[in-house]
């Protein structure tokens, strides 16, 4: 967690992406979640670029539709940031208290964080155990203040309330632990694949091993498919999950639709392969066993056997709903259309359940 604004007992995960905005909201029942509430609003084009607001008027319309689509009623919010402007590091420290920790870390994290130590907001978390006598892990986590004024401003004017505020390939991670088993010493690697970043969290032991963002995702798609069959961007999200388009585009070529597709999965999981090896090289004790894709572009058709194919690592798409029961009110079609690009915002609505 990044900031927190104050406890709150019911709290609505926001996840403002770069073509969409999904609100979920969780209900408690004994050791049950129900997915009782789920709202998702598109966003135009060009309103979120890599991370940066262009049109903070269209997000927060969007935030409202999803809010209200979803009968909303709970006005706090948590939400996740990510992208360049968000730093995530492990790092070793001399072991002390946390009181002392929280007066020197200022100071620790100004060798970690290549931005003015001024500018951004810190958090950091002590890691359980350490292989170092008189050392410990702390992870290590800043964002810049502007980032985050950005998200306060367009949740303020939603009406809402920011409650918390969230990296978003820990929100992966609370939805997957949700969801899924995991063993004391396996390392899965989660990989949240967005409309323009990737959000790669490699978890070993139950904690976050190895984090970073990727440049890249599924919009790059969208992109070429768009060049190479002079389709419009709705057409091209459709054929870019497997669909057929409208009637008017029956004489789609498949040949140059699998082209386009072939060319961003290669460059795509190319990135992503870098950083699962340079993870590998730097943690030669540390295996993955397995990865879980989720995000809206984990739905590409073809997606999951190309990148088993690449890393030869067992590769499975994320669902939110394994272990979550969903709300008997919400459309069974919707949530799997929907479901792995959940996973940042059901983690998040699932980030304050214990507070």
């Amino acid at each position: 967690m990044l900031l927190s604004f104050g406890k709150t007992k019911s709290i609505v995960g926001l996840d403002i992406g770069s073509s969409s905005v999904k609100a979920v909201e969780c209900t408690v029942k004994g050791r049950n979640v129900e997915l009782s509430k789920v709202g998702v609003a598109t966003l135009p084009a060009e309103a979120v670029v890599q991370g940066a607001f262009l049109n903070s008027g269209a997000i927060t319309e969007a935030i409202q539709e999803a809010i209200e689509t979803a009968d909303i009623k709970t006005k706090n919010v948590a939400t996740a940031v990510s992208g360049h402007s968000v730093i995530v590091k492990k790092i070793s420290l001399p072991a002390m208290s946390r009181d002392e920790l929280e007066e020197s870390i200022r100071w620790e994290a100004e060798q970690y964080i290549p931005f003015d130590i001024n500018e951004v907001n810190l958090d950091f978390q002590i890691m359980e155990g350490t292989d170092v006598e008189g050392q410990m892990d702390v992870l290590l986590v800043a964002a810049k203040k502007d980032l985050i004024d950005d998200y306060v401003h367009v949740i303020t004017d939603a009406g809402l309330q920011p409650a918390v505020i969230d990296v978003a390939a820990f929100a992966v991670e609370n939805a997957f632990f949700a969801n899924y088993d995991s063993e004391p010493d396996e390392v899965v690697a989660l990989v949240n694949i967005g409309s323009q970043v990737v959000n790669i969290n490699i978890v070993a032991g139950g904690s976050p091993a190895f984090t970073r963002d990727i440049s890249t995702g599924g919009s790059v798609y969208t992109e070429e498919i768009q060049k190479a069959l002079s389709v419009s961007w709705e057409e091209a999200e459709r054929i870019k999950i497997g669909g057929t388009g409208p009637e008017e585009s029956q004489d789609v070529v498949p040949q140059e639709v699998e082209d386009a597709m072939r060319s961003v999965t290669d460059t795509v999981l190319g990135e992503i392969s870098r950083s699962l090896d340079f993870f590998a090289a730097t943690a030669a004790e540390s295996r993955i066993s397995r990865v879980v894709m989720s995000g809206g572009g984990a739905k590409v058709s073809g997606l999951e056997a190309a990148f088993q194919g690449k890393t030869n690592l067992p590769v499975e798409r994320f669902n939110p709903l394994a272990r979550v029961t969903p709300s008997s009110k919400l459309d069974e079609q919707f949530l799997e259309d929907t479901g792995p690009a959940l996973a940042v915002s059901l983690g998040l609505a699932l980030r304050r359940m214990d507070d």
